[in-house]
């Protein structure tokens, strides 16, 4: 397996304070707690105070649901170590259809690798790996793009009349086992039945999105232990309800600092993830399934329909905790109230909104994880390495874009004999436009500018016919656009990052058993913050 690695700066449309916040912390530390290090999770990981009686009541609950998802005796395991004092890498992500997109894996491959170094210093630390269940944007999880043979499959479950329900509830129905059936045979004949197994025993009609990506993750993370969590669970919102009482409690101071933040970050050149408006507060309520934000105006609270008294409400939480939910900037706080959490791998969207979560962090629970990065991978098959190396070319130059790609596969199409020529011939040309620039210069100076345009037209006009050449050259055969496709379908695919767009259990059926942990292995804290593009055999 050959592989290098980029730098997240070389990556195209990375947010711009995630990058400050790898390359230059100090001029962004006033947003966050900890500078994105291994040796900060150590000292994050000495110092957290998290109560015994909470360890020991979600310790429980979280044995209860793995061991219901299919858990092997490795996670098995990692619960006892939790039970017993361990601190939690701990990332996460929404329920995507077939494991979603790849990015989903890449962050659990982290915790599990974070984990593992963290506990080789001497500090145990176990791997958990929160699924968004109770997020309500089905649109965004209903549906997995593989890609096979060159082509962008859609695989899709139909968006439901339905909406404002927790994803984490809503059942696949009997659409989803012709979708299984055509996944696992496409698996199949790639020579991957243990995978097309894992999604046959996983994604079953009675299954909801939540239970079924948990079903599909204790298979995948079953040998290195990863210990799943579903938040819609009665008994965590029971454990979490003084918390959500708190932030009721502290709504107003709570809503004004996260204003300032706003402008701060504004100020700095930064934008806000989350945006805030003097109503917002920090939790949704389930009213019949449904999650309705929750706002404040006047010393009242409202969701849909309903209203209550500040008391009132605070009294709601009490008597029915599983009926409140907290919303993005709360969310990471209600997670890292609910687990003994040392670090917190993120992707970069993530880290940037963290900037605005800090501010409820420090004023309702008074500590915050380190936030790392997840790595990143761009997995490059044995067909578009050809390609690449055919037209000499680069992941990056598949990143650029459309035009300039097509370009350069057809200015590199040209002809052995006929590319010699044209680099000869053009070789001369340059030197006559210098030696004729030179002397029309000693001629009239004021000329200089009109020698230079000349020449960059000429030159133009030869690479455009280079590219005529190549084209003409390669349309004989039709292959330019078919290889240009192939390429942005893998590499670019919707002009995205493979890892934000393709499901990663395409590539893992054709590259083997040993995938997964060649990934894990690259995930390594002494690489925080880099993009691998890794070509593979």
């Amino acid at each position: 397996m050959d592989c290098h690695a980029l730098a997240f700066r070389q990556l195209p449309h990375q947010p711009k304070l995630f990058l400050e916040y790898l390359d230059h912390f100090e001029k962004v530390k006033s947003f966050y707690f900890h500078p994105p290090a291994m040796a900060a999770v150590t000292r994050a990981a000495r110092k957290l105070d998290y109560p015994g009686e909470r360890r020991a009541e979600v310790s429980s609950i979280l044995r209860r649901q793995n061991i219901a998802l299919g858990a092997g005796a490795e996670t098995l395991s990692n619960l006892d170590r939790l039970e017993e004092g361990a601190v939690a890498v701990v990332s996460g992500q929404q329920v995507g259809l077939f494991s979603g997109p790849a990015y989903s894996v890449y962050k659990a491959l982290t915790a599990v690798q974070i984990a593992e170094e963290v506990t080789r210093g001497g500090i145990p630390a176990v791997p958990i790996f929160w699924m968004a269940t109770e997020d309500h944007d089905l649109d965004e999880v209903r549906h997995a793009t593989w890609f096979e043979q060159g082509k962008l499959i859609r695989l899709e479950l139909p968006l439901i009349a339905e909406t404002g329900r927790p994803v984490g509830r809503i059942p696949l129905g009997a659409q989803i086992a012709a979708l299984v059936r055509e996944a696992a045979e496409l698996l199949a004949n790639q020579g991957s039945e243990l995978l097309a197994q894992y999604l046959v025993e996983s994604y079953r009609p009675e299954e909801n999105y939540g239970s079924a990506f948990g079903k599909l993750f204790a298979r995948l993370f079953g040998q290195q232990g990863l210990i799943l969590m579903d938040p819609l669970d009665t008994g965590l919102h029971k454990v979490a309800a003084p918390l959500y009482q708190h932030a009721l409690a502290e709504r107003d101071a709570v809503n004004e600092k996260l204003l300032q933040r706003g402008k701060d970050l504004d100020r700095r050149g930064f934008d806000a993830q989350v945006k805030v408006t003097s109503r917002s507060t920090l939790l949704f309520h389930l009213a019949d399934g449904v999650r309705q934000v929750i706002t404040a105006s006047a010393g009242k609270f409202q969701a849909g329909e309903k209203t209550w008294a500040r008391d009132e409400l605070v009294h709601i939480t009490h008597t029915e905790p599983e009926n409140f939910s907290p919303n993005a900037l709360f969310r990471p706080v209600v997670q890292d109230y609910l687990l003994p959490t040392a670090a917190y791998i993120a992707g970069p969207a993530e880290i940037s909104y963290f900037a605005q979560s800090e501010v409820v962090y420090r004023h309702l629970l008074g500590r915050m994880p380190v936030m790392l990065p997840r790595a990143g991978f761009t997995l490059v098959d044995a067909k578009a390495d050809k390609l690449l190396r055919r037209y000499r070319l680069t992941v990056e130059d598949v990143w650029a874009g459309s035009q300039g790609l097509r370009h350069k596969m057809e200015s590199r199409s040209v002809p052995g004999s006929l590319a010699k020529n044209f680099e000869r011939n053009q070789t001369q040309i340059a030197k006559m436009l210098a030696q004729l620039g030179k002397q029309i210069e000693k001629l009239d100076p004021t000329l200089k500018g009109t020698v230079e345009r000349a020449r960059k037209r000429i030159e133009f006009h030869i690479d455009k016919l280079r590219r005529k050449a190549g084209r003409a050259q390669d349309n004989k055969a039709g292959l330019i656009l078919a290889h240009e496709q192939y390429l942005e379908s893998l590499l670019n695919p919707h002009k995205g990052l493979q890892e934000r767009e393709l499901c990663l259990l395409p590539v893992l059926g054709r590259w083997g058993a040993g995938g997964l942990s060649e990934l894990q292995r690259l995930s390594t804290g002494k690489k925080i913050g880099h993009h691998f593009i890794i070509r593979l055999p």
